[in-house]
């Protein structure tokens, strides 16, 4: 279904995408050296004034819908699916030593609220909703509801069905 910046178009519908998330899928995107540094320019003023501190070369998949698009931030190399949703606050980072050294991977299909941490080598499998203001450092299976601090995983079916709407193909 076209390009990252398509994609991430469809998963707004009526709304807006935020000018950070267009000028990043632009970086990503755009071929023509003079033009990518505009680009990047750009997007370094844009995520300066959200609070935003997301690197151009971090892997993110199609669909990705940014609500509230103010003081996140995603370590660049964490690894994110299609269809994630992150709201503000969001903090996707690294852990620099121990078992979970590393930076996280999440799937498809994940609902991330306001002010969760996700921490560590960690793995988020595909349709996992993330509760307001989770902690999470520990491997989380595919199809749950994650919420609290320390984190308690609860497993539930379509856990993210009316929470991820326009899903990109």
């Amino acid at each position: 279904m076209g390009t990252l910046l398509e994609q991430d178009k469809y998963r707004y519908a009526v709304e807006k995408m935020p000018r950070f998330q267009r000028l990043f899928r632009c970086c990503q995107e755009c071929r023509f050296k003079p033009m990518q540094l505009v680009y990047r320019l750009l997007f370094r003023w844009c995520r300066q004034r959200n609070f935003i501190e997301l690197s151009h070369q971090t892997v993110i998949g199609g669909g990705l819908y940014i609500g509230h698009p103010y003081c996140i931030t995603i370590n660049p190399q964490a690894i994110i699916g299609r269809n994630v949703n992150i709201h503000r606050g969001v903090v996707i980072g690294q852990e620099n030593r121990g078992k979970r050294e590393g930076a996280p991977t999440i799937g498809d299909d994940v609902w991330i609220g306001i002010n969760a941490s996700i921490v560590g080598g960690i793995k988020v499998e595909n349709d996992v909703m993330i509760a307001p203001g989770a902690f999470v450092n520990r491997d989380v299976p595919s199809h749950s509801v994650v919420f609290g601090n320390p984190c308690i995983i609860k497993h539930k079916d379509h856990a993210t069905e009316g929470y991820i709407n326009h899903k990109s193909q």
